[in-house]
């Protein structure tokens, strides 16, 4: 039997180099695919058992991509993927808690401002002496001893308008005895001794800027002391959502939250003074001056007893936030008054943990 040679051109060369490198490359894909295929098991197995990989490497830093809009895409993934980790955390937690049931540890207290506070020198004791008798000596004692009942007179500045004026009437209506008058361009220091010829023990000075109430003045009468605040978040009856109706003539009772130190303790008196002692619990209503951070939240409400155990409370309005600027020594002095306490905001505020009431 005879062979003849056949010459092997280089075309036919190029082909079979090329076949065995598609073949090589069809083997190296499918062996990649089985790869991928066993470590998406894997982290599908991580995930179902509680551990997520990680997706960015320990040094990485959103800061350094240069595109705004892939930047902010990877910091919205970022932070989603922190919240998924901050949740199955907190459940299986959770599920341990359960699992132990009365032997589980207690619940962590969360760090806040409040908890955090700076200790003041000044803070109260209620069952101190010096505390009792300054109480029993001060301007506001008659009122808690039920000698003098509180008449309040309230106005504002010089041609206030329309949200001024409704909102002094609303809070005329909300502390008892109080008399609305219009000021007709007549100074302080004239109005206070007409305030005092006629009984009034308080003077009310409601301040607006762009018709809209910025400052209150209270000012205690014959002899003071006169604080001054600043009027923030006003919202009168009529912008409350699911108000109720307007409020009766019943005296209302009065709370007084976190007002510790004794510039705070003032401040409260100087509050409690504006309303009668004795309340009429048939009105069922209640009128709450809450410190918290040094802004002190004013909210009038109505309650009712559902049964033994739970309470409805509807907001009544109005509602708005004061802060403490300045407390004055006697009546309204502004040229030679003598100051107790005023705010220096770049001082006092440069500690947020510190609180002055």
């Amino acid at each position: 039997m005879d062979f003849t040679e056949v010459p092997v051109t280089s075309e036919r060369k190029s082909k079979k180099k090329k076949s065995k490198k598609a073949g090589n490359k069809r083997m190296s894909e499918a062996e990649n695919g089985e790869s991928a295929g066993v470590e998406k098991k894997k982290s599908e197995e991580k995930m179902e058992n509680g551990e997520s990989s990680a997706a960015f490497p320990p040094t990485f830093s959103v800061s350094e991509i240069k595109n705004k809009q892939r930047r902010h895409m990877m910091f919205m993934k970022l932070k989603q993927e922190k919240r998924k980790q901050k949740l199955q955390l907190r459940k299986k937690k959770k599920k341990e808690r359960a699992a132990l049931g009365d032997k589980a540890p207690p619940k962590e207290v969360p760090k806040t401002i409040e908890n955090q506070r700076v200790f003041d020198e000044t803070t109260v004791d209620l069952e101190d002496e010096e505390i009792a008798f300054d109480e029993g000596t001060d301007e506001f004692s008659a009122y808690f001893n039920r000698l003098t009942n509180p008449q309040v007179l309230i106005t504002t500045s010089d041609r206030p308008r329309g949200k001024t004026v409704r909102f002094c009437e609303q809070l005329a209506s909300v502390i008892p005895n109080a008399h609305v008058y219009y000021r007709r361009g007549l100074a302080l220091k004239k109005i206070i001794p007409q305030c005092v010829a006629r009984n009034f023990t308080y003077l009310m000075v409601i301040n607006e800027d762009r018709l809209v109430p910025n400052g209150l003045v209270l000012c205690h009468l014959p002899d003071g002391p006169t604080a001054h605040f600043k009027v923030s978040s006003v919202r009168l009856r009529k912008e409350i959502k699911r108000r109720g109706k307007d409020p009766t003539e019943h005296s209302p009772e009065v709370i007084l939250n976190n007002f510790s130190t004794r510039l705070g303790h003032t401040i409260a008196r100087l509050f409690a003074a504006l309303f009668p002692q004795d309340p009429n619990f048939v009105g069922r209503q209640v009128a709450t001056f809450h410190n918290q951070r040094d802004f002190i939240f004013f909210r009038f409400h109505r309650y009712i007893f559902k049964n033994e155990k739970k309470v409805g409370i509807q907001e009544l309005g109005p509602r708005f936030t004061l802060k403490l600027r300045s407390l004055q020594k006697g009546t309204f002095d502004s040229k030679y008054g003598e100051y107790e306490w005023v705010l220096k905001r770049h001082e006092m505020d440069a500690c947020r943990r510190k609180f002055q009431l």
